[in-house]
């Protein structure tokens, strides 16, 4: 089974394909194809001034014809203009389909993210995908945008002017090349050096997003200032800091002398071809002309640069396949839950579900989480799951709305497999509130218009009235428009609850699923927030995984869970009678151990 996480930190993921990296731009061949052309022209237009050059000192200035001087010098003005309107077209098309190749790669990855099923983000840290997206993808822009096109650009620009230097002189070529294969070599060792230095940059700068994300969360400032931690959480910081200067400084100076040493010598060449048209005179053989040897000179200098360029761009895609793969293996991660080709869009739900001898592990070698459930709960009743801590109470309830799926067995929903439904019809059928509730920094109309984007104002105030939370927004300041701040903390956990409970009612599914959503609140909170979960679960059904225990006796039943499997199952009457595990956690939880008829009797 292929893992839906990333390679460990501690090891070095092998360097993607060119070939997998040039499939990013397929998509604009067309415009790329325009680029090439400006590309060719370019260079071009460009080798032809010191052809220019060699007909102005051997022809136009020996024999003092005026008009074919200015008529090379025009020329030469014009080279240099169209060159570098070539040049300016050229990278604006380039930045374009860079810039284009930049957002299709996050959307891909936030699209396949989407698609991971919950345990993958239970066991990844936000920082690390945020620093995926952020700064790997970012750190890849300028290879997207520019590196390209230099390279093409600059590749181009070193043939045709190889080319113009053997139409000039071949010996001379000779010479000006004899150190290229030396130079290609160190520029594949400096290239190797800085991937590598690359790959463990971003692993800091992963960890470093993941502890800033963790610690100046709200929920970090919290803990960090309540437990004395914040001198030492910033020295955690100040160290990955130091580490990543460290880094940088390494990433930056990676190869640096070997790429200085390659631009000195490239420098000095000149000085070698003005002594080797020496000692071709000297030998009696035929140096070259004056005209020719200065063209010949212009056109080596002129190379230099692209030469270099065309290096030091080979040294930065090798340092960028370290980014290409940090992405790839995320586009590479094999989705947990993915929908059918043609799933089933029922027209109306009922809201019957059933667990088919339901079977779920976290682990596909790991021991299960769930065993053997067999249960049905009627479209519009009510089902209670309850037990100890770790007996997958909450992990039997997500299984409805697809957060995960079973290892065997079905669940169904009105007969049909909840794997055969669209995941839109599914998310329609099926709402869910959790003891974690979760509201975007934004204002409470559009936090419940999360739920029901198309919700009229008229629509929203209703989902409050039934939530019990009407009354208190409309006495904020700013009623609807009020800001909730991060993660919703200007609200208390009541009225957080009340407000994830109106989302729900905006979105109207019949089936419910309600993860302890009162465990966390205080008597009086209860009893409010149970009255908007009683107006939520009207005429609806309903799964509620309970932790205390007096949310749960009118359920219609009640499934006792332990181990992963339905130990008791009846109604809180039934089971009391029974005096099993219910009983005692109800005796546990500060319940009177005694049956309805038992209490008529004590008041009869």
């Amino acid at each position: 089974m292929q893992p839906d996480t990333v390679p460990p930190t501690g090891e070095t993921p092998p360097a993607p394909s060119i070939r997998r990296i040039l499939r990013l731009f397929h998509p604009y061949r067309g415009r790329l194809a325009i680029v090439g052309l400006l590309v060719g022209a370019s260079s071009l237009v460009a080798v032809a001034t010191p052809f220019l050059l060699r007909e102005i000192i051997d022809v136009a200035l020996p024999e003092r014809r005026t008009g074919l001087l200015a008529l090379l010098a025009l020329g030469m003005i014009l080279t240099a203009v169209t060159s570098s309107v070539f040049g300016v077209l050229q990278t604006l098309i380039s930045t374009t389909v860079g810039q284009q190749v930049m957002h299709d790669l996050r959307t891909a990855v936030y699209a396949r993210l989407q698609q991971m099923p919950l345990a993958f983000f239970t066991r990844t840290r936000t920082g690390e995908v945020q620093s995926r997206i952020a700064d790997d993808i970012g750190g890849m822009q300028a290879t997207v945008t520019s590196t390209a096109t230099s390279l093409v650009s600059n590749l181009t620009a070193v043939v045709a002017t190889v080319v113009a230097m053997l139409a000039l002189d071949w010996r001379l070529t000779l010479v000006s090349l004899a150190l290229l294969p030396c130079f290609v070599w160190i520029a594949r060792r400096v290239g190797r050096e800085r991937r590598r230095i690359t790959t463990q940059r971003q692993r800091q700068m992963a960890a470093m997003a993941a502890m800033v994300t963790e610690s100046l969360s709200v929920s970090g400032i919290l803990l960090g200032r309540t437990m004395g931690r914040a001198e030492a959480l910033t020295r955690d910081f100040a160290a990955e800091s130091r580490e990543l200067v460290g880094l940088e400084i390494r990433a930056s100076m990676a190869g640096r002398w070997r790429m200085a040493t390659i631009g000195m010598i490239m420098a000095a060449i000149p000085a070698l071809l003005y002594w080797s048209a020496g000692v071709m005179f000297q030998l009696g053989g035929s140096p070259p002309s004056i005209g020719t040897l200065v063209a010949f000179v212009t056109l080596q200098q002129g190379l230099l640069r692209p030469a270099v360029s065309l290096l030091s761009t080979g040294v930065d895609i090798q340092a960028s396949l370290a980014l290409f793969q940090r992405i790839f293996e995320y586009l590479d991660l094999r989705p947990g839950i993915t929908e059918r080709p043609e799933p089933v869009e029922p027209e109306r739900v009922r809201g019957e579900v059933t667990f088919e001898q339901v079977t779920f592990a976290y682990e596909t070698a790991g021991p299960p989480a769930l065993e053997g459930i067999d249960l049905t709960v009627p479209a519009g009743g009510s089902l209670a799951l309850v037990g100890p801590t770790g007996a997958g109470k909450s992990t039997l309830g997500y299984l409805v709305p697809r957060l995960y799926d079973v290892t065997a067995g079905r669940v169904t929903l009105d007969g049909v497999d909840v794997r055969d439904l669209s995941f839109a019809a599914l998310a329609g059928a099926v709402g869910v509130v959790s003891q974690e509730t979760y509201l975007f920094h934004a204002s409470v109309a559009d936090n419940l218009r999360f739920a029901r984007p198309e919700a009229t104002q008229e629509e929203i105030e209703a989902a409050a009235r039934a939530a019990q939370i009407h009354d208190y927004i409309a006495a904020l300041p700013s009623g609807y428009d009020t800001v909730v701040g991060e993660r919703g903390y200007r609200f208390s956990g009541g009225e957080k609850q009340r407000l994830a409970i109106a989302r729900t009612i905006l979105r109207d599914p019949p089936v419910l699923v309600l993860d302890e959503a009162t465990s966390a609140l205080d008597t009086r909170t209860e009893r409010a927030v149970q009255q908007a979960i009683d107006s939520l679960s009207a005429g609806r059904t309903t799964i509620t995984i309970a932790h205390r225990l007096s949310t749960v006796r009118d359920a219609d039943q009640i499934a006792v869970l332990d181990g992963g499997r339905v130990v008791e199952l009846g109604t809180h009457d039934e089971l009391m009678v029974l005096g099993g595990r219910y009983a005692d956690l109800v005796r546990r939880d500060g319940e009177a151990p005694r049956t309805a008829v038992e209490a008529t009797s004590a008041t009869s």
